[in-house]
């Protein structure tokens, strides 16, 4: 069972405002959150070219874009048991931890997702007109969560596994999704990865290591349903 975490022993803040952001969460407006530790799948995924697509554009017109992207994306993140945890200009957060204690199947259905929005997305015109490719980067690993926080509740997650799955997202290739050696080693025997060289991250002691997930003759597989949250285990 996962430690849990009070406001007296961790803070968690936002750093754009200073408050903290799960103050209000389940518990009631001003009630202490309860904060676990355990490990979840974290993905990534960006519109590759997004600056120089929208630029130029109205912003009504980016803001339509946005919608159909976003609305794909999560559609095919709570399909597979994910949380939508933020959206960020072009980017899209997205947290997979199930309450059925298995972190190869969290790390799984991670994968599966980025695959499936990629293939749901990959030259499909946003808004009815403008054809894009994404990138994915996935990393799984321990962070602090609120624990019962449900998808749309933008609840804080904090771990280096976040950023990992940040930067994985930044190297992949265009039209790739890439993980990281704990999601690949777990999901090894269900998925088949192409070694990928290693990069130099800034921060890291070590070159950082990734793999290309490849995808299956037919992707279309069907997703269990469930309910997306974060429980303690």
């Amino acid at each position: 069972m996962p430690s849990t975490i009070s406001d007296a022993d961790h803070t968690l803040t936002c750093p754009s405002c200073g408050r903290n952001p799960v103050a209000a969460g389940p518990a009631g407006p001003g009630a202490p959150p309860v904060l676990v530790r355990r490990v979840v799948a974290v993905l990534f995924v960006d519109i590759v070219g997004f600056t120089a697509l929208v630029d130029g554009l109205e912003p009504e017109e980016v803001r339509a874009l946005q919608v159909d992207y976003f609305g794909a994306v999560s559609r095919v993140a709570r399909a597979y048991g994910g949380i939508v945890e933020k959206y960020v200009g072009d980017a899209v957060l997205v947290v997979f931890g199930s309450d059925e204690q298995d972190d190869a199947l969290d790390a799984y259905r991670a994968v599966q997702a980025g695959l499936r929005m990629q293939e749901d997305l990959d030259g499909r015109p946003l808004a009815g007109r403008h054809p894009v490719r994404t990138r994915v980067g996935i990393a799984t690993g321990d962070v602090v969560a609120e624990l019962g926080a449900r998808d749309g509740g933008h609840a804080m997650i904090s771990g280096s596994v976040v950023t990992t799955a940040a930067r994985l997202q930044a190297y992949a290739p265009h039209g790739t999704v890439v993980v990281d050696a704990y999601t690949r080693h777990a999901t090894a025997a269900m998925i088949a990865y192409q070694d990928l060289p290693p990069v130099a991250a800034p921060g890291k002691p070590r070159p950082l290591e990734l793999w290309r997930a490849l995808p299956r003759h037919n992707p279309r597989h069907a997703a269990r349903p469930r309910t997306a949250r974060l429980t303690a285990r």
